[in-house]
């Protein structure tokens, strides 16, 4: 029976002609609510086929509904709204806030960031009208813009949509919505928004933006050409790191910024040694020509391992640059800069990070792979060890030695993913748009000084050669270095953009990129801000520190009357302050071995050799886990209160305003804290600063350290 022609008419009768405006007004229902259609009628509407491309039905009611908006503005002098016919105005409106935060969500994933268009980018259905039940028949609706920074309380969703693709969709895209607080996430969306992530740039900047870059590619062609085939570790493709960091220099110094600290790995190291700090290009030459002599007491490490220092002028006046040295292990010099900018900070009573500030640049398979990251963020916000937040720049080349397919290198979407741990905004920027790196420089170290908290910066770009310049890439990577060699670099594209924009002339162009190979042919200093006489109140004077042999004999002895005074202050509890039982204990015996009456133990020997040297002005930092008890509850440097909140410090009474006692139980990082302390003690020469392993095997995690 199934099979005869009166079942299938009879079966399908429902769908006749005559019950088009009934169908079409249940479907109409279905599509907003399908419980609230029979069952029969809801499983028909389920099986129905999608449109090819198609995420969802829309409901014909807003087409009906735009033609009406259509007709009646034919004949009228001043146009109605759609609202004002409009029977579902208000839940459109919540739709298009889900469509506005789906943007600040999720556009990253649809910008436009690989320079080389090999990223594979997955579909993201949260971006497209209809995934929120609108349509291209709502464009030309009006909508209440929300909380979105466009500059008006009401547009088009065709406005709308368009602000949100330029905003989050072009050569920025920006991760954000992790972090918890809402100023900081309204901050962002305040400066991004505003402006669509393209603010209108000056020629005067534009200009400085291409001489930047000029000097990246220039440096690199001059490398290549004088010593073909030397390993370098060329930034070439990577160039905009140049611009970027000498924008976050300019940039800090007009906030009042006296001291930056940057460390990196090898790639690029060269570029920013003679473009950003200011080392002298023929002394640079020389090295590669093996003329260069070196300090006999200096570690005879390669070129691209030195560190350097200088000073440079700003708007905010002369500032202090410090490349930190960086052995192969990529990563360990992240905690070593945490260390010397928190020693800086505390010689210059910087309790919040205004005056000191941290650079790391880091490589994209690095930042994804090494556990020291990790424990350097991890650091970032702890008493002991934060800094006043650190801009983290990605030289994202997309490759790791020979390792290019995201199923090897890591198993996070972004590498750097690894820094929403501590909710810091993650910028991702198109390496060749030299202006959206400056656009996102200036937003990072904006929002590093209003919040005080790390923030990357993810430039991503390509690397033009192999691993190092000896290398063949084209053995691992052919499809990639295919589309490398075939197009125009950075300087490139970014000349041809000031001359189609009519900011600039071709021969202007070409005349920047003449000064700056004419200037390095003459040995000449290449970093334009670079101070050549620096003010040496900027940094620490270690000139008494040098020249003295290791086996030098010191007395270290300490007349008995001081030991006792000092001992009397190390176990004098403040009135109302309630120690715990044992430790009281502890405390009358140390009275006993001041008085002589008992043998001075471990712990009370320690105590009072830290006494001494904060009595004699020498600052003393102590750190590791479980320090202020130590691991064999036999330090006690560290009183707490048993009746209240509150702990006492026996050495801070010993110390004064000028010299301080620092003791703090560190997170359980051996690698990461002992970096830190060892970044410390190399920028702090007057002070005693110990890392304490809480065992002996311990320390085997700190080995590479």
């Amino acid at each position: 029976m199934e099979d005869s022609l009166m079942y299938r008419q009879w079966s399908t009768s429902h769908l006749s002609g005559g019950n088009a405006v009934y169908v079409e007004e249940l479907f109409e229902s279905y599509l907003k609510d399908p419980n609230s259609v029979p069952e029969d009628w809801r499983q028909n509407f389920d099986k129905l086929p999608l449109v090819a491309g198609a995420e969802s039905d829309v409901p014909h009611s807003t087409i009906v509904e735009h033609f009406l908006f259509l007709a009646k503005n034919k004949n009228r002098a001043q146009p109605v709204a759609v609202s004002s016919v409009s029977t579902e105005h208000e839940r459109k409106q919540v739709q298009v806030l889900q469509l506005i935060t789906a943007y600040r969500v999720r556009g990253h994933q649809n910008a436009i960031l690989d320079p080389l268009s090999l990223m594979e980018r997955a579909h993201v259905p949260d971006l497209e009208l209809a995934h929120h039940g609108l349509s291209a028949a709502d464009i030309d609706t009006l909508f209440q813009t929300g909380n979105l920074f466009i500059g008006k309380d009401e547009a088009s969703l065709g406005v709308i949509v368009e602000a949100l693709r330029k905003t989050y969709c072009a050569s920025v895209g920006v991760e954000y919505m992790h972090i918890v607080d809402t100023a900081e996430k309204r901050w962002i969306q305040q400066r991004m928004e505003s402006v669509r992530s393209k603010p209108n740039y000056s020629l005067e900047v534009k200009s400085h933006l291409l001489e930047r870059i000029s000097a990246a590619e220039g440096l690199e062609k001059m490398l290549a050409t004088k010593y073909p085939g030397t390993k370098r570790f060329g930034l070439e493709g990577g160039d905009s790191l140049i611009p970027c960091v000498d924008e976050l220099i300019q940039r800090c110094g007009s906030y009042g910024v006296k001291e930056i600290v940057i460390g990196m790995a090898h790639r690029g190291r060269l570029n920013v040694l003679v473009n950003t700090l200011g080392k002298n290009p023929a002394t640079l030459f020389d090295e590669f020509e093996g003329n260069h002599q070196m300090n006999t007491d200096g570690s005879g490490d390669v070129k691209y391992h030195q560190g350097f220092s200088s000073n440079v002028m700003t708007p905010g006046g002369e500032i202090h640059l410090a490349l930190a040295f960086n052995p192969s292990h990529l990563e360990i010099v992240s905690p070593v800069v945490e260390g010397s900018v928190r020693a800086r900070q505390d010689r210059r009573g910087d309790l919040n990070g205004d005056l000191v500030v941290p650079i790391l640049i880091h490589g994209d398979a690095a930042f994804a792979g090494q556990g020291v990251v990790m424990e350097t963020f991890q650091m970032s916000q702890t008493r002991g060890f934060k800094t006043g937040g650190t801009v983290h720049i990605i030289v994202n080349n997309q490759v790791g030695f020979t390792t290019s397919e995201q199923e090897d290198a890591r198993s996070t979407e972004y590498c750097t993913d690894i820094a929403k741990m501590v909710q810091a905004p993650i910028f991702h920027v198109n390496g060749d748009d030299p202006e959206a790196v400056l656009f996102v420089t200036q937003m990072a170290i904006d929002f590093r000084t209003q919040f005080k908290k790390d923030v990357v910066i993810d430039i991503i770009c390509y690397r033009s050669r192999g691993h190092n310049e000896a290398d063949e890439p084209s053995i691992t990577q052919p499809m990639m270095y295919q589309v490398i060699r075939s197009k125009k670099s950075p300087r490139q594209l970014y000349a041809a953009q000031l001359v189609a924009e009519g900011a600039m002339t071709q021969e202007e162009t070409d005349r920047v990129v003449d000064d700056y190979r004419n200037a390095l042919d003459d040995g000449l200093h290449v970093a334009k801000s670079l101070v050549k006489e620096p003010n040496s109140k900027l940094f620490v004077d270690w000139t008494p520190y040098l020249g003295h042999s290791y086996d030098a004999y010191y007395d270290t002895s300490v007349d008995y009357k001081k030991l006792q005074e000092l001992a009397q202050k190390l176990t004098t509890v403040p009135e109302g302050f309630v120690v715990q039982r044992q430790v009281n204990k502890i405390i009358e015996d140390r009275k006993k071995m001041a008085a002589g009456a008992l043998m001075v133990d471990w712990g009370f020997a320690e105590n009072l050799a830290y006494a001494t040297l904060l009595d004699a002005k020498f600052p003393v930092r102590l750190t590791g886990q479980d320090v202020g008890r130590g691991t064999f509850s036999h330090r006690h440097a560290v009183f707490h209160n048993q009746k209240e909140a509150g702990r006492y410090i026996p050495l801070e009474s010993i110390a004064d305003e000028d010299t301080a006692m620092d003791i703090y139980d560190s997170l359980l990082s051996e690698e990461a804290v002992l970096g830190f302390e060892y970044g410390y003690a190399t920028t702090s020469p007057e002070g005693l600063v110990i890392w304490e392993a809480q065992f002996g095997d311990f320390v085997n995690g700190a080995q590479i350290m």
